[in-house]
């Protein structure tokens, strides 16, 4: 199975702007997860999609970058954007964000699986919550799936609600999930994804993937114990050096 991994990067950002490129235990934020996907044991190409020379210079100095159109509204249309440039077919296509510097390479892995071991159009990951804090936090999305694990629905809210129970014992009587954001695609479907127009599900939560589960698309979750460090502003680099001290192999 030949995979295509697509990293998106942008240089502007309202909170953390020039994120990219900052310096993580000597190298760029893009070149630790670009090398992180090289990792993977997969059959795979690694491509940087950018609309910055500023990265785009930085990432060809050891690896591949395209420069991609302005006017993308998401990640994943600036990787569907790829994927139609590109020489060479793919019959995976991954979104693997660039703020994803201590991605597993299983992670990646188990995406891939999910198209060899069940039919399904989309493949993300899933780990269990075990706070209250977590589990009730808006920024941390939810995610609930029927019994071929594949996705039903995605929220910022804490799902399903748990009738009759106070709120501070949830997570101690359901085993709820948080969605990690990285997708696979099959590439087949990639063009009729990147047509689809946006839906009152994903208005409401600000949730692309609810786009494509509003139109009959499947998602099938993969479960992980891992969620990396979240570097949304230059305060979380912070909770970055702790990791590092945490995990000295991960420098």
């Amino acid at each position: 199975m030949k995979v295509l991994i697509v990293i998106p990067s942008r240089y502007g950002s309202t909170r953390f702007e020039g994120k990219p490129l900052v310096d993580i235990a000597g190298k760029s934020l893009v070149r630790r997860t670009y090398e992180q996907a090289l990792k993977a044991n997969l059959d795979a190409e690694v491509v940087v999609a950018t609309d910055d020379d500023r990265i785009y210079n930085h990432v060809k100095s050891f690896g591949q970058c395209m420069m991609t159109s302005t006017e993308h509204v998401s990640g994943t249309d600036r990787c569907f954007e790829v994927l139609s440039r590109i020489n060479g077919r793919f019959d995976v296509l991954i979104n693997l964000q660039g703020d994803e510097p201590f991605i597993l390479p299983e992670q990646i892995e188990s995406l891939v699986a999910e198209f060899k071991e069940h039919h399904t159009d989309i493949a993300t990951l899933q780990k269990p919550i075990r706070q209250e804090e977590e589990l009730f936090n808006p920024n941390v999305v939810k995610v609930i799936s029927n019994s071929d694990n594949k996705a039903i629905y995605f929220s910022r809210q804490a799902i399903p609600y748990q009738r009759g129970i106070e709120p501070k014992d949830w997570v101690n009587v359901y085993p709820f999930k948080r969605h990690i954001g990285i997708y696979a695609f099959r590439t087949e479907i990639c063009q009729s994804l990147s047509q689809l127009d946006t839906g009152n599900l994903e208005k409401s939560e600000s949730l692309e993937q609810l786009r494509w589960l509003e139109n009959g698309y499947t998602i099938s979750l993969a479960d992980t114990d891992f969620v990396s460090p979240a570097i949304d502003s230059p305060e979380d680099l912070v909770t970055v050096d702790n990791f590092l001290k945490m995990n000295p192999d991960r420098i």
